[in-house]
């Protein structure tokens, strides 16, 4: 398993570019509307350290979905502690290499990686975004409009990641 530090770094701007469609052109008013912000209220603001961190963030998102789109790191995990792998010696090592030869390439599409993504949206980050949301006593719109930007946004992260790194 190799790691793709280029890929992850690209991976890393997707937050940015989609946040700037959707909270932008797409849904502003409506998230506004929803947030109680005004145009005067959105000044002032230190955007170049917003954008900085969000894309640190980012990054971080492209590391932990790694595991969930590319399904040979969970083999790789399986023998990573066998007794040699690190030296590349042993029976884990042999087993782990054969099994990459034979289907390393398995379910490695940009398809594959935003069925993976979307389905970590909708099943993980929706639910805690609508929970927090209710307790705010936030609207079902300000759910929606929330769940889609980050079920979109680690969709085309994990396609990307998975068809490249």
């Amino acid at each position: 398993m190799e790691f793709n530090f280029l890929i992850c770094a690209v991976a890393a701007l997707i937050p940015l570019v989609i946040g700037f469609v959707w909270y932008g052109p797409l849904f502003k008013n409506a998230w506004m509307k929803e947030m109680g912000f005004t145009e005067e209220s959105m000044q002032g603001a230190n955007m170049p350290l917003i954008f900085g961190l969000c894309y640190v963030l980012g990054f971080i998102i492209a590391l932990g979905l790694m595991p969930v789109v590319i399904h040979q790191m969970g083999v790789f995990a399986v023998f990573a502690g066998d007794p040699g792998f690190n030296e590349q010696t042993g029976e884990g090592y042999k087993t782990f290499t054969s099994i990459m030869e034979s289907h390393g390439h398995n379910f490695r599409s940009f398809k594959h990686g935003t069925l993976h993504g979307g389905l970590l949206g909708f099943f993980t980050v929706m639910p805690i975004l609508a929970i927090q949301a209710m307790f705010e006593r936030k609207s079902f719109k300000y759910i929606a409009i929330n769940a889609g930007y980050w079920i979109v946004t680690l969709a085309i992260m994990g396609g990307i990641i998975c068809q490249w790194l």
